[in-house]
């Protein structure tokens, strides 16, 4: 029916960008047929379109010319999983097999729950599976894929010895994905081939008999996804998932699993890099093409985005950590030299400067015509956009390191003096919560909460209207990172090391990953991908719902600013004195 084709991308002609090109041939020779295959090609290219997940591979592109059709994919570096298994010499080690099967659950978890209707993917089987460069499954060939109404009958369609009963009356639910996957991992564990044996007969070929060393308990697991009655099988992937997780944590091998693969950053190479005068410790701000960002050289430098040429710098009398923020073409930004500046897009000229009495590593929000920040004088500034004049002050316990976050018609902020405040337009509190350290953190709003992070140790979740914990969770050490959130998972890094990915509504830990050093940076979430720096000197992008790396780029100092993604292309500076742009 076709060939799949690895090519070039020229739409980025400064850098090699390979995809996968799918090609159908259509050479049925009835018309409702031929367009029948080309409605279905269509179908699965729309699908595909509307996925989001580290396992699927995204869609670029699809047409068709004359008798042939297209899909441009996201290329998979690797090889199939049945090939994987014909290739080893031996038995898999039961630590792989429960990671590939807790991420094919995962992967099916989402499949199952997408709004409007689940997909049922159909055809799980090892030769649709990928495992890629890094060890981790990439599930492919939506072909046969549909969506699920309940009560619907379909076509008897799917690959013989790893489709369930059901699935052969035309009755696809996403339990039958569940019997699917159980045979591919039977496949996976035993090495026999369920395609060249009698169907619903994987009870006549137990797994330990095959391969003794397998665990009682994995078996089990593969026993109930493989039950011929779909009532006796696990009720979905989530439930399925834990049980793996549970056999991981018995067999002592949780934390083989977990722990994402080591990976080159050789593979990972800068599109652009621009070195400045001293570190670089700011986050950068994307406008209009251009890249702001701070310098402890007292510069403020303007980059061109797309191949990092300098446009122009702005001295000040400090160091500039602040991030700037650009508001009716002018961008502002705060220095240790106490000053919060205002300068012009365009070509870097002063428009206007506003004095504080200590230095600010606060960065500007802009709300109401107001932009609030806070300084080490202990005062949270409210400063008008277009003047400069100060509108109010309000006094606190501590400098202030905190971004504000202006939401609800109210400012929230944290002290270093562990104090976290709410305030209205007008500048007075609304509420007061204490930490027990240093809240250097900023604050992000879910809902009706507020999540932040301390130097105590805790990410707190607060009632955003009166300041009570929601919920709290603990960290390893201390935090200045901002936490980001997606989906419900909240993503923040700590002094320990780790970067932690925590489920909002139950506060449990999803996963965490461990990077060489502490964790000052503040994650970014891009599609699919969570990137974060850390004092190791690396820039590290994670599947965000799986904690997987992908790839680490390493840099040759510690990295505490935060990046900027945006377009398929990552930015943040490095206190090795460089501002880099990597392709995400």
């Amino acid at each position: 029916m076709g060939s799949v084709y690895r090519a070039r991308d020229l739409h980025f002609p400064n850098v090699v960008k390979l995809v996968a090109v799918k090609e159908m041939i259509n050479l049925a020779p009835d018309p409702l047929i031929r367009q029948t295959i080309v409605q279905n090609f269509e179908r699965e290219a729309n699908m595909l379109a509307t996925l989001n997940h580290p396992a699927i591979p995204r869609i670029y592109d699809y047409f068709t010319q004359n008798d042939h059709s297209y899909l441009v994919l996201e290329f998979v570096h690797g090889k199939d999983l049945e090939t994987v298994i014909a290739d080893a010499n031996g038995f898999l080690p039961e630590d792989q097999i429960i990671s590939w099967a807790i991420q094919l659950c995962d992967v099916l978890a989402y499949l199952h729950g997408h709004k409007p209707d689940p997909i049922i993917f159909r055809d799980m089987k090892p030769s649709n599976v990928m495992i890629n460069h890094n060890g981790d499954v990439v599930l492919v060939d939506f072909g046969i894929a549909k969506t699920f109404q309940t009560g619907q009958k379909g076509t008897m369609i799917g690959t013989e010895g790893y489709s369930p009963p059901e699935q052969y009356r035309g009755e696809a639910t996403p339990i039958a994905d569940i019997y699917s996957l159980g045979a591919a991992l039977h496949h996976s564990i035993t090495r026999r081939d369920p395609r060249l044996e009698p169907p619903f007969s994987f009870a006549e070929r137990p797994i330990r008999r095959i391969n003794s060393n397998i665990s009682v308990e994995l078996e089990a697991v593969v026993n109930t996804a493989l039950q011929y009655n779909p009532a006796d099988r696990f009720p979905g992937a989530t439930a399925m998932k834990d049980a793996l997780m549970n056999v991981a944590r018995k067999t002592g091998t949780l934390s083989k699993i977990t722990s994402a693969l080591p990976v080159s950053s050789g593979g990972v190479k800068p599109l652009w890099s621009f070195k400045c005068e001293d570190e670089i410790r700011s986050t950068p701000y994307l406008h209009q093409g251009s890249i702001l960002i701070g310098c402890y050289d007292n510069n403020l430098y303007s980059l061109n985005a797309a191949d990092g040429k300098f446009q122009w710098k702005y001295a000040t009398e400090g160091g500039i950590v602040s991030r700037p923020l650009v508001f009716d073409n002018n961008v502002f930004f705060g220095s240790e030299d106490q000053r919060l500046h205002v300068v012009s897009l365009r070509a870097g000229k002063v428009v206007w400067t506003y004095y504080t009495e200590g230095k600010i590593y606060s960065s500007p929000r802009i709300a109401d015509g107001h932009v609030f920040f806070g300084s080490d004088d202990q005062d949270l500034h409210a400063v008008n956009v277009n003047t400069g004049r100060a509108i109010w002050k309000f006094s606190t316990d501590g400098p202030i390191h905190s971004t504000p976050l202006v939401a609800n018609e109210m400012v929230y902020f944290g002290t270093e003096a562990g104090s976290f405040y709410a305030l209205d337009f007008r500048g007075e509190m609304k509420w007061r919560f204490q930490a027990k350290r240093p809240v250097t953190s900023s604050p992000i709003l879910r809902g009706q909460a507020i999540v932040v992070g301390s130097v105590d140790g805790t990410l707190y979740s607060l009632d955003s209207k009166n300041g009570w914990a929601i919920w709290k969770f603990r960290l390893g050490k201390g935090s200045v990172s901002s936490p980001a959130i997606a989906d419900d998972l909240i993503f923040i890094g700590a002094a320990d090391g780790f970067i932690y990915c925590v489920d909002a509504r139950t506060s449990k830990e999803v996963w965490r990953y461990k990077t060489e050093n502490q964790v000052s940076s503040s994650p970014a979430i891009y599609k699919d991908s969570m990137y974060c720096g850390s004092v190791d000197g690396s820039m590290y992008c994670l599947e965000y719902r799986t904690g997987r790396l992908r790839w680490k780029f390493e840099s040759q100092a510690a990295i505490t600013g935060s990046p900027v993604v945006f377009d398929d292309i990552v930015y943040f500076g490095s206190t090795d004195h460089h501002v880099y742009a990597l392709f995400a």
